[in-house]
């Protein structure tokens, strides 16, 4: 009988969120399950990991999900880590990350802490996708996405993922529709045009909240952002390798020696 894949779940929303209590079941259905995820909300935390402070790792029974289930008290990327040299007794299969609560498209791809725990994965050499629905309720229904998560981790374990890339997936909020398809993307160039709103305390103290909104300025049809807008799935290969390798050739003329 063949091995079933070891798949390590992670997240940033806690490990008590819909999004991972839903993506532990449906990979319960393809492998051996291992979770180690925050014990706490860590949305925007990037790939921050802890080095001042020491870490925890708890057992956790939140359901009926697997038998090997830890909390921690760390980030994203730090459960990552922990469950490779701390928890597991073998490389992973696979690490899924999410699903998360809100979009990690475009630009967010360098804040999300999802991603990072996927990214993290990769530069541990584990295939990894991370996986997000464009819908920040905690009361999302994921129900309409969830074969095509599946599908996608299946192809992942069927067939590989190059080193050093990594899957970004995200779903549309689908609003009773059903989902046109999922479209392979490149990244919107897009970011956040940002405010702080400055307030003062009842002490008269000043303190501010980071607002602001989400602009694209890519209009193109191949991109994340437009597949989402028009009902598809965006799924973006990334990298952690962050070289500018179109730049260097220029770069070396300036003849930074001289």
């Amino acid at each position: 009988m063949p091995k079933k894949p070891l798949i390590l779940v992670t997240n940033d929303d806690g490990i008590t969120a819909p999004g991972i209590r839903t993506l532990i079941r449906l990979m319960n259905a393809i492998g051996d399950v291992v979770v180690v995820a925050p014990d706490s909300p860590q949305s925007g935390m990037g790939h921050a990991i802890t080095v001042n402070t020491t870490l925890q790792v708890k057992p956790e029974r939140v359901d009926n999900g697997p038998q090997r289930e830890y909390s921690t008290s760390g980030t994203p990327a730090d459960c990552v880590k922990l469950a490779k040299h701390e928890v597991l007794d073998r490389i992973p299969d696979i690490c899924v990350s999410g699903i998360n609560h809100g979009s990690n498209s475009s630009i967010n791809v360098l804040y999300s802490g999802t991603m990072s725990a996927a990214i993290e994965a990769g530069i541990e050499g584990i295939p990894a996708i991370g996986f997000s629905l464009c819908d920040y309720n905690w009361d999302a229904d994921f129900k309409p996405i969830e074969e095509h998560v599946t599908t996608i981790v299946k192809k992942v374990i069927e067939n590989g993922l190059p080193e050093g890339i990594i899957l970004n997936v995200n779903f549309p909020k689908l609003d009773g529709q059903p989902l046109k398809g999922i479209k392979v993307c490149r990244q919107a160039k897009a970011n956040w045009v940002e405010e702080f709103d400055k307030r003062r305390n009842p002490q008269g103290k000043e303190y501010y909240w980071l607002t602001g909104k989400f602009v694209s300025f890519d209009d193109d049809d191949d991109t994340d952002e437009w597949a989402l807008n028009n009902g598809y799935a965006s799924v973006v290969p990334v990298t952690y390798d962050l070289t500018a390798k179109h730049f260097i050739e220029q770069l070396n003329s300036w003849n930074l020696n001289d």
